[in-house]
């Protein structure tokens, strides 16, 4: 969605061009083996990513998954059999030089662009706001924009709310506009980089890269992709990693059904699951890397569709936002009615919002969005024919959605978590990656990356 993310890459294309460059010849089957010469801890992208290229070298791969499905995070719920929908990852953001495009592509997955400027904001009053309230609010942002890029070339490091507050004078500001910086920063940055503003840094918030041009669904979901990845891999699902020890010339990975032994371990577990310790290393891993599993956050998007049984907000608008109270409770909305023609609404709530919610029942969470939607289409409209809602926080092999820089730490620790350790473990995910941090695309390089590190270690 918005927010600093959004700056083009100027450079950087031919480390791209390296890890992608021979891999066009067709995968073959790895042999199924305990003893395979690379395992692969996870079936989400970045797995799948390396596991896939791996196998296409012809080395023998072993993919372990704690589930019993493919994809991690990006899992597309079949729970509507005629719409198919993701759970996690939605869109490929950025179609231009996107290695996941050429990955649709490959499999033959159609790819439905959206666009986030064609929207509607609404106020508190539940009508859209008019053109002097929305150049009021773009006012705002651009006073909330100036105050981070000063924080940025200042010492000591501070929240994004810190900065934000001091700059604007909060107390002085009158309570309407405290609810409209409240809008801005939750739609820009909390819904972007899934972390509370009080948590966010100033510093290092944005500090990522974005492809160019827009962005676009998957036509059928995620699942498109990871068929491709997953393609005659050996993959044993429901195997939950609780040990790797890593001390001998082999790593020895146990899990909740049995042992496995490898020349080398890569490890793609996502970083709420590595903060939660879950998976116990021996020897314990550095330093470094504690360190930056410990001060990296894990944020949090959580999902609601709703389906009805006809359209009745306006049909060819793709967002839907709006001023809520409290604070960042159902600000934005995605209508499927432009993009898949369904008469089907995606609310999200994030960051502190995200994780109240999960604790309420389906009942209050449909209740809640129902009330939001009533204060703007008013009290007649229909009631939904189904729902669906993620709950990433209390997923034990997830514990969170994706990774963000939190106050405390520094850029420089997704290298860190990135870095293999004796030529045997090495690290993969969307959070060992420094550039895409919190995206698929960066899961999917990141797997690309350590395959590529584990073919030059064999040569």
């Amino acid at each position: 969605m918005g927010g600093g993310r959004r700056r083009f890459i100027q450079g950087g294309q031919g480390l791209l061009a390296a890890l992608i460059l021979g891999q066009a010849c067709r995968p073959q089957r790895s042999g199924a083996t305990d003893r395979p010469g690379v395992l692969v801890i996870g079936a989400g992208l970045a797995g799948l990513a390396a596991a896939h290229s791996l196998a296409r070298a012809n080395y023998p791969v072993v993919v372990l998954e704690a589930r019993d499905r493919l994809g991690g995070r990006t899992w597309t719920s079949t729970h509507w059999p005629d719409l198919p929908l993701d759970m996690g990852a939605s869109w490929i953001h950025g179609l231009r030089g996107n290695p996941l495009t050429a990955l649709a592509r490959s499999g033959a997955v159609d790819l439905v662009t959206t666009d986030y400027d064609n929207d509607l904001i609404y106020g508190p009053s539940g009508q859209p706001l008019e053109a002097q309230e929305l150049a009021h609010l773009a006012r705002l942002g651009d006073r909330i924009t100036t105050a981070l890029v000063a924080a940025q070339g200042r010492d000591p490091d501070q929240s994004v709310r810190a900065v934000v507050q001091a700059a604007l004078d909060w107390a002085a500001l009158p309570l309407a506009d405290q609810q409209r910086v409240d809008f801005l920063l939750n739609s820009t940055l909390e819904q972007e980089y899934g972390g509370s503003v009080s948590q966010l840094s100033a510093h290092w918030y944005d500090d990522g890269e974005a492809f160019p041009g827009p962005d676009a669904l998957l036509r059928g979901g995620y699942q498109g992709l990871v068929r491709v990845l997953a393609e005659g891999l050996d993959i044993r699902l429901q195997q939950g990693v609780q040990a790797v020890d890593w001390s001998g010339r082999e790593v020895v990975v146990t899990t909740n059904q049995a042992t496995y032994r490898a020349e080398r371990v890569v490890v793609s577990l996502p970083l709420g699951v590595l903060k939660s310790g879950a998976v116990e290393f021996s020897p314990p891993l550095p330093e470094v890397k504690t360190t930056a599993i410990a001060r990296l956050g894990m944020g949090m998007l959580n999902k609601c569709y709703l389906r009805f049984p006809r359209v009745f907000w306006p049909d060819t608008v793709d967002w839907l936002e709006q001023i809520s109270s409290p604070p960042g409770r159902w600000t934005e909305w995605v209508s499927l009615v432009p993009s898949l023609g369904q008469p089907v609404l995606l609310g999200f709530n994030a960051a502190d919002q995200g994780r109240e919610m999960e604790t309420w029942s389906d009942g209050a969470i449909v209740a809640s969005a129902m009330a939001i939607l009533q204060r703007l289409f008013g009290a007649q409209i229909p009631e939904p024919l189904d729902y669906q809602i993620s709950r990433w926080q209390s997923d034990r092999y997830a514990l969170g959605a994706y990774s963000f820089n939190a106050l405390g730490s520094t850029p420089a620790m997704r290298d860190h978590l990135a870095q293999g350790l004796a030529g045997r473990l090495f690290f993969a995910g969307e959070a060992t990656s420094r550039q895409y941090f919190g995206t698929a695309h960066g899961a999917y390089l990141s797997g690309l990356a350590v395959a590529q590190q584990i073919r030059q270690g064999y040569r």
